[in-house]
């Protein structure tokens, strides 16, 4: 989906992991197997699973959302995106994603665990704008806090998977 990122809204959300494990021990597998959402905001194919391979830029994932967020009562909603880069620093891994055609939104979304310090964070940092007519005419009532929702059950549940990872 063609984006120019100047005409994108950029949204940063963050949340402090409270691990003792650094960056370069902790297990990131789930991570970078794109399980950062709960199960019952999406459901999804990643390109690499399915190829039983890691994560490659220009991978694609089949997302499936669930509205609202009860996988057997919800609405069902299919879109794609695509890997665009992996973030393999010292201090920084990750990944980020674009949108495809037929997305609900237009844009880029990155994901990464970073390290300063002694401190982990993870961060969500999104610029993006609807993608088609829906979004724009539910914006305000629905999208935006459906979406203020997914993006901190995210945060949630990255930091729950790595502050659990130290017991394991």
């Amino acid at each position: 989906m063609k984006y120019d990122i100047k005409t994108l809204r950029e949204k940063i959300s963050i949340i402090e992991l409270s691990t003792k494990t650094s960056l370069e021990n902790l297990d990131l597998k789930f991570f970078f197997d794109y399980h950062i959402f709960p199960n019952n905001i999406i459901a999804f194919l990643a390109q690499w699973n399915d190829e039983n391979r890691n994560m490659q830029v220009g991978d694609t994932i089949v997302q499936q959302a669930f509205i609202p967020p009860i996988r057997m009562f919800s609405q069902k909603i299919i879109f794609g995106v695509r890997i665009h880069e992996i973030i393999d620093q010292k201090d920084k891994k990750g990944y980020s994603y674009e949108t495809l055609e037929g997305h609900v939104e237009k844009g880029i979304s990155t994901f990464t665990i970073e390290q300063y310090g002694e401190k982990l964070i993870f961060k969500i940092q999104t610029f993006s704008k609807p993608g088609n007519i829906l979004p724009i005419l539910l914006g305000p009532i629905f999208s935006v806090p459906y979406q203020t929702f997914c993006t901190k059950a995210a945060l949630r549940n990255v930091k729950r998977r790595i502050e659990n990872e130290q017991f394991f």
